[in-house]
């Protein structure tokens, strides 16, 4: 019941539900957009992890996450278990 309640705010919380936000992400390429709909589902991931995730090549994952950067919807920071690598999330 637990995973129920979970489910519910998180999708309370999910900038898909924005105006500003998707009118942002319409302008983008699809591979952003797809990359932003995987970070919304399971974040926070590497870059890795978002090509496993969207099935993209890692160069087109890369380029969608500087896209999504310019535009000031996806952030990162270092990961907690591996400070070598950067985990990108959705910016709410």
């Amino acid at each position: 019941m637990s995973t129920i309640t979970e489910d519910r705010s998180r999708q309370a919380e999910s900038p898909f539900t924005d105006p500003e936000f998707r009118e942002t992400l319409r302008g983008l390429p699809p591979s952003a957009k797809l990359v932003a709909k995987v970070l919304n589902d399971t974040p926070p991931l590497s870059q890795g992890q978002l090509a496993e995730e969207s099935l993209l090549p890692d160069r087109t994952v890369r380029y969608a996450l500087n896209r999504l950067e310019e535009a000031s919807l996806v952030e990162s920071r270092y990961s907690f278990r591996d400070a070598r690598k950067q985990v990108y999330f959705l910016v709410v």
